[in-house]
């Protein structure tokens, strides 16, 4: 794939630039405001959208070593959060600029990386003061209710300050004529409408709490949920240490509060919609999607299992997506059970098959005749004698096999077959014909939840069926797609339900169809950023805050003296000789001064990136004033957390300044993006030394002045 070239000096670290080419491919996918790409096939001239830094690495031409580490790295990151992969992507390429000027500048490779790993690490450290814990934001359920349709909502796009747009741009739901398409809403199995829960406080309760000062609460780092939400108040913290107990006192009503000064506490969390909201990070809509699958999936938790005594959390195996693009981005809901697509050939099928409680087998694995399981698979070109006279004399085995499925199926008699591999086609219109639904490409997930909700016991082969196997109680309803919607075929959305299904499927929709892949990673992407708060039970304070903090912080270690155990905790030497010691006080503010930059980088590329700033230099001019105020003021997380809305209203357009009390707080996950602050480290750092060794090879110290310009070999 084509992709913008960078000129590359032998001299130097190759693979500290290729990193620094790759990820500069990826920039304009950081930040709310995401540009698409077009990437381009040099042979065949074919192009594809991509909207994600995944769908960039899979498109790009990474063939190189150095390109298949960053891959690997982007992929692991993506596998394991869904989310965090552009903040990896750019701050690979901006450490590792950093390390190839610290080899420019003189720096020895041993103090490179324990420099940086003691940057970091130290950064770590200190962010825990912008934790936000998360305590009751979903209210107890009231289990006589259901949640209500989707309520989408709008933030604005800005990094550093996000307001409630306009009440009239949110989005509604539109209603079509008799034989067109509806919306796929929530209903109950009875088809009659649901009441709305009581998941979300009453909306005069948020309004009330927004006037009386926050309380205040202890910082504990990664304490499990039940501490977090405790009233104590930790006085020996290495965070606290600077609060008295002469600074609390107790109200009347037990709640902590401050008499005099101390340090400042991050903004509360109140809800849910203010969780969501300080998540979507420029795409509410698709946030709106996962708020509401979260509220549905709680509610289901509720009703199906009121005794429970584990803590609830948000089951993302358990939410599905469903694309229908050619309609307009109004039309995507979220519904109960689940819901596909069938052929329309299934019209006269579903017509009879609703509203009558059907008898279901799950079939694991392929319903085909050549399949077999995993280790049963025979060679395809070796075919016995045999087989090949009983093919002559009775038909093809195909068609026998087709007429044992459909005995099976009429023997115990089942209405519906959901398959996760694949199905014959020739099987599907056979079933058709003798009114038996089957439906392929499920995924385990789903399977699971219908096992669960009717009893079924899922098989391998349908000859293994049994009456023990076969479920019941699944409830089918369907709706005809409107005229032109998709690729033109006939098709039929098709939704299945069983009583105590915790199974939630978002109904996506878009004019494009080209973007319906990014919708839907969108979409995922949200719902993981929730589903790891909900998890977690506590975000970081978003928009730049953290990546401020950590920069704010480096520049004040660069003139502090290091620590004792810091060369041997970041990998160094035991007892470090006075001529290392030495050369380690010389270059430790390079070290970190350079990791700094980065920083620096990514937060004016953040700011261009929002429309914030007009240019890069602006951006830094910005943001070199708040850091001066910040140094100034002796505590850089107490600035920070004391003067959040002037500091987003100094990075913005001054004449919303007046809108600050109405602003929603910017949320950033906590644990994906410290793992993607580590592994874009880990990754710089490997190339780093993998250059080196290279570079020098056994023979290092016979290289000359002039091949070795730039480097400090030891």
């Amino acid at each position: 794939m084509v992709m913008a070239r960078r000129v590359l000096n032998k001299r130097r670290h190759l693979g500290l630039q290729q990193l620094s080419a790759f990820a500069d491919t990826g920039r304009t996918f950081l930040g709310p405001v995401k540009a698409s790409k077009f990437i381009v096939d040099e042979e065949s001239h074919e192009s594809v959208l991509v909207s994600s830094v995944v769908k960039l690495v899979e498109s790009l031409d990474l063939s190189s070593a150095v390109g298949q580490l960053l891959r690997e790295a982007i992929q692991a990151q993506d596998h394991a959060y869904r989310t965090g992969t552009s903040t990896l992507l750019f701050l690979v390429g901006a450490w590792s600029s950093a390390a190839a000027e610290c080899l420019h500048l003189g720096v020895p490779l041993s103090l490179i990386v324990s420099g940086m790993a003691e940057g970091l690490n130290s950064c770590i450290e200190e962010v825990v003061s912008l934790q936000v814990p998360l305590c009751n934001v979903l209210d107890p359920v009231d289990n006589t209710d259901t949640p209500s349709g989707l309520e989408p909502f709008s933030v604005g796009v800005c990094p550093f300050l996000q307001i409630p747009a306009d009440p009239s741009l949110i989005l509604k739901e539109h209603d079509l004529n008799d034989g067109a398409f509806q919306p796929l809403g929530i209903s109950s199995l009875s088809g009659g409408p649901v009441k709305s829960a009581n998941l979300l406080r009453p909306r005069a309760m948020v309004e009330a709490n927004k006037n009386m000062p926050p309380t205040p609460q202890t910082l504990r780092g990664s304490l499990p949920a039940d501490t977090l939400c405790r009233k104590a108040v930790l006085t020996h913290s290495r965070h606290c240490s600077k609060v008295c107990d002469d600074h609390w006192t107790r109200s009347p009503g037990g709640v902590l509060e401050q008499r005099g000064a101390a340090t400042p506490q991050p903004p509360r969390c109140r809800d849910l919609v203010e969780l969501a909201a300080g998540l979507s990070h420029g795409d509410p809509s698709s946030m709106g999607l996962a708020e509401e699958s979260v509220r549905l999936q709680h509610w289901n938790a509720g009703v199906h299992h009121c005794h429970r005594v584990a803590p609830w959390t948000f089951d993302i195996s358990r939410v599905v997506t469903c694309c229908f693009p050619g309609l307009p981005e109004t039309y995507s809901c979220v519904c109960p059970g689940y819901t596909t697509v069938v052929s329309e050939s299934c019209t006269a099928l579903l017509e009879d098959l609703q509203n009558w409680p059907l008898r279901v087998v799950l079939i694991e694995g392929d319903l085909t005749e050549n399949y077999r399981h995993l280790g049963f698979n025979k060679s395809a070109n070796v075919k016995t004698v045999l087989e090949s006279v009983k093919e002559l004399q009775q038909g093809s085995s195909e068609e026998l096999w087709t007429n044992h499925v459909l005995q099976v199926i009429s023997k115990f008699t089942v209405d519906l077959v959901l398959v996760q591999g694949n199905v014959s086609e020739h099987l599907i219109e056979k079933c058709i014909h003798q009114k038996h639904l089957v439906i392929g490409s499920v995924k385990g997930g789903v399977m699971q939840a219908f096992a669960e909700a009717s009893g079924a016991e899922p098989v391998a082969y349908i000859t293994q069926v049994t009456e023990s196997a076969v479920g019941r109680g699944v409830c089918v309803s369907w709706r005809s797609m409107p005229l032109g919607v998709g690729d033109g075929a006939g098709r039929v959305a098709v939704t299945l339900e069983a009583e105590g299904m915790n199974l939630v499927t978002v109904v996506l929709t878009g004019p494009v169809t080209a973007q319906m892949q990014s919708r839907e990673d969108r979409f995922w992407a949200c719902a993981h950023r929730l589903h790891h708060a909900l998890e977690e039970q506590r975000v970081f304070l978003g928009g730049g805050a953290v990546e401020f903090l950590c920069l704010s912080h480096l520049h004040r270690l660069t003139g502090q003296p290091p620590k004792g155990g810091d060369l041997v905790c970041s990998g160094g030497l035991h007892r470090p000789a006075s001529w290392l010691a030495s050369s380690l006080a010389l270059h430790r503010p390079t070290v970190l001064q350079c990791l700094a930059d980065g920083w620096h980088k990514y937060l004016s590329t953040l700011m261009c990136n929002s429309a914030t700033c007009s240019s890069k230099f602006e951006a830094r001019t910005l943001i070199q004033h708040h850091l001066q105020s910040a140094t100034g003021s002796g505590s850089p997380s107490s600035y920070i957390l004391n003067e959040y809305s002037k500091l987003n209203s100094g990075m913005s357009n001054s004449s919303i300044s007046d809108k600050l009390e109405q602003m929603l707080t910017v949320y950033d996950v906590v644990t994906p993006k410290i793992e993607a602050w580590r592994r874009a480290l880990d990754l710089v750092l490997l190339v780093l030394q993998t250059d080196s060794e290279i570079i020098t090879g056994l023979g290092h110290t016979q290289i000359k002045s002039q091949d070795s310009e730039g480097f400090l070999f030891f």
